[in-house]
């Protein structure tokens, strides 16, 4: 007989937690020891793709899910396949990416103009296939498809935006993540190893002593992004596209650590805790 959820949540939370911290500590040195370091936004030397702690995290609890007769169905299995390709593909980002052409429209000219494809453009076409092929399980007609599709792809991108300052992308992604857990409980123990790999992670982050990277923030994103396909009716997903949508027209545009810095109560939020 398998556990209540409610307490195989609780329970997985607290693993979680403890099995990420594990993680950090193994993960992080071997990053410096490879030479994945690179220059934070104070110039200091720290390791860079931190984020792939939180798949090896998530796995581990699913298997420990697995062995307490929980239930790990479809569910599971597309959710692990997303964040492992995510994590992935932001890791080849971080380790090979050219830094001078950023956004949507700085790696797509290059593809579309020169044929050359960059790092980041790969990320972006990988993400979309995943989005895709998520979607296809969970879509009831072609128009929840597209809006599905989008809404994930959108989202795995957002949390990249806010990832420039010690501790502000999982501040991000947690005022996000919370209210979708909430109505999304049925799933609770999908997305309960996420949650304390994020907290175990966070003080590590606030004391800039690594950067998430590509590799941890894109898995975030593909993480809100799958619990609002999963969680959501169609209205409420229509609402978060059209967000996410201004949301990236707006950055292509102007600076979001310059906005954040000019409104007091933004600038207290985003250097709360922070070392």
């Amino acid at each position: 007989m398998g556990w209540d959820p409610r307490y195989l949540a609780v329970f997985i939370f607290i693993i979680a937690i403890l099995l990420e911290t594990v993680v950090i500590h193994i993960v992080l040195p071997m990053l410096t020891r490879s030479g994945a370091v690179r220059d934070n936004y104070r110039h200091d030397q720290v390791p860079v793709a931190g984020g792939l702690t939180f798949p090896i995290t998530i796995l581990l609890c699913y298997v420990l899910i697995q062995l307490t007769n929980g239930y790990t169905g479809n569910r599971f299995t597309l959710y692990l396949l997303a964040v492992i390709g995510m994590a992935f593909l932001g890791f080849i980002d971080d380790m090979l990416g050219q830094r001078d052409s950023l956004g949507f429209r700085g790696h797509f000219s290059r593809l579309l103009k020169n044929g050359e494809l960059t790092t980041g453009a790969l990320k972006a076409l990988g993400g979309g296939m995943i989005a895709i092929y998520v979607s296809l399980f969970y879509s009831r007609n072609l128009g929840e498809f597209v809006v599905n599709v989008l809404v994930i792809a959108l989202f795995t991108n957002c949390m990249n935006l806010f990832d420039l300052r010690p501790g502000r992308c999982v501040k991000a992604f947690l005022l996000l993540f919370i209210p979708l857990f909430l109505v999304s409980e049925s799933y609770y123990t999908l997305f309960i190893p996420m949650a304390g790999a994020v907290l175990a992670y966070f003080p590590h982050d606030l004391k800039a002593q690594v950067m998430m990277g590509d590799a941890g923030s894109n898995v975030l994103g593909m993480t809100l992004g799958i619990m609002a396909v999963y969680g959501l009716e169609l209205p409420a997903k229509l609402v978060i596209l059209v967000g996410l949508i201004l949301l990236h027209i707006f950055t292509e545009r102007y600076s979001l650590s310059k906005i954040i810095d000019s409104n007091p109560f933004l600038r207290w939020l985003d250097r709360l805790g922070r070392s």
